[in-house]
């Protein structure tokens, strides 16, 4: 949970220096260690890197409602083309991933934080 949250903070930092797809990726980031911290705290063993996968193996009453699930999909988009030249036809990640994403993927990785810590202890 604790490098979730580092994590998170790289992306806010990130696109403080516009570094928007660094911003994005570790929005992605944040959110799946937020997660996967959820699932180990629930007794599971998470495994992969898909945020929206993730969520699927978390049992009622945890169990993410639609908004959660869209917003782990939206981020999941992140996950190679964020960091990778050959994960767009043509260009470079910075020549797809702006500001505009990286507030909104920032947004999302905020809201599967927040659908975590209500049923994660407080520290």
């Amino acid at each position: 949970m604790r490098q979730a949250e580092r994590d998170l903070n790289h992306a806010r930092n990130s696109l403080s220096h516009r570094d928007f797809e660094w911003a994005c990726f570790a929005a992605q980031q944040g959110a799946e260690k937020m997660i996967k911290a959820l699932i180990l705290y629930l007794g599971g063993n998470p495994w992969g890197h898909s945020v929206l996968k993730l969520l699927s193996d978390i049992p009622p009453p945890a169990a993410a409602e639609e908004e959660i699930l869209r917003a782990a999909a939206r981020l999941d988009r992140h996950y190679i083309p964020a960091r990778y030249p050959n994960g767009y036809d043509i260009g470079i990640p910075s020549d797809y991933l702006g500001e505009e994403e990286a507030r909104a993927a920032i947004k999302d990785a905020e809201t599967l934080f927040s659908y975590a810590q209500k049923h994660l202890p407080r520290t």
